[in-house]
């Protein structure tokens, strides 16, 4: 005895797209790029707020809101870095203008100018605070477990 045979399709193969979940490779790198671009002008723009930031004044007295700003801003960015870039040395993406522009506030110009003050009380809390966020980001990046493997199909 023979089955019948189930019918088929005369219509040719066609692409089978990517299992859902599975971005497209080139799609996924230029997010990872422009998540890490991002994540760069994002540390120099909040790096020249802090500047800015340091030397608010109420009642004449220096209040500490660039430190405050430093340690969310610098918390917010490394999170931001890691999860769109997705690799551990991202953290170092915001971190490095940050610093080098920190570095340049310090250095007095050939004017005498200076952003950052050694008496500036609230600019030095700020950088202290600034890169003990960006170290400790860093170090909690290193301590964490490794990603589990994707599955294979």
């Amino acid at each position: 005895m023979t089955l019948p045979a189930a019918p088929m399709s005369v219509a040719p193969d066609e692409t089978v797209p990517p299992p859902p979940g599975r971005p497209n490779p080139l799609l996924d790198l230029a997010l990872r790029w422009a998540g890490g671009l991002v994540a760069v002008i994002a540390g120099v723009v909040t790096a020249v707020l802090e500047l800015l930031l340091a030397t608010v004044r109420v009642g004449g007295q220096l209040i500490g809101v660039s430190v405050l700003v430093a340690i969310g801003a610098n918390i917010a960015l490394s999170w931001f870095a890691h999860e769109t870039v997705g690799r551990r040395w991202a953290v170092a993406l915001p971190a490095v203008p940050w610093f080098l522009l920190m570095a340049v506030a310090a250095v007095r110009t050939d004017e005498g100018d200076l952003l950052v003050a050694g008496d500036n009380w609230v600019g030095l809390a700020m950088i202290v605070a600034g890169a003990m966020t960006f170290a400790v980001m860093g170090f909690r990046q290193i301590l964490a477990a490794p990603p589990p493997a994707p599955e294979r199909d």
